[in-house]
């Protein structure tokens, strides 16, 4: 699995809120027209597969959306979840500007410590020097995204 961000718009957050498996809207259909017609590669960040590494690192360890501590939490999986299946989750600008915050706060030993001290059972990735790396260069450009959405007044 493949993690992406999108600083949406108010318009896009209201139809993307308004969505759901039991309408005429769906939420697939809705993130599947934001994907297409995306015209603003400022506004979109992929994570690609350290989304995973960077929840945890930002969390409690897990993957649990609710674990850690709020806002640093809230960069990933934290959040409103809009799908059953797998993760959407939706986050308002209020929280998108706390969370760049954090994320500013965040610094290389920091993210280094705590992806040294993963150890939950779930986690089978690799757990190397290249991962880290990989991983920090993912936190880097997720974080410069969330810059970028506040400036933007996204969310």
């Amino acid at each position: 699995m493949l993690g992406v961000h999108f600083a949406v718009t108010a318009e896009q957050e209201r139809f993307l809120l308004s969505a759901n498996d039991e309408s005429d809207i769906k939420v697939g259909d809705v993130l599947e027209d934001i994907e297409e017609n995306w015209d603003d590669g400022g506004l979109s960040v992929s994570s690609d597969k350290a989304w995973d590494e960077i929840h945890r690192c930002l969390s409690d360890g897990s993957l649990d959306p609710d674990g850690g501590e709020y806002p640093l939490s809230h960069a990933v999986l934290g959040g409103r979840h809009l799908h059953e299946e797998y993760y959407v989750v939706h986050v308002t600008a209020a929280e998108v500007r706390e969370v760049a915050e954090a994320l500013h706060r965040v610094d290389q030993v920091w993210l280094r410590q705590r992806f040294d001290a993963m150890d939950d059972a779930d986690y089978n990735g690799p757990h190397d020097e290249e991962d880290f790396e990989y991983t920090w260069e993912n936190f880097v450009d997720m974080r410069k995204f969330y810059e970028r959405a506040v400036k933007a007044d996204a969310r």
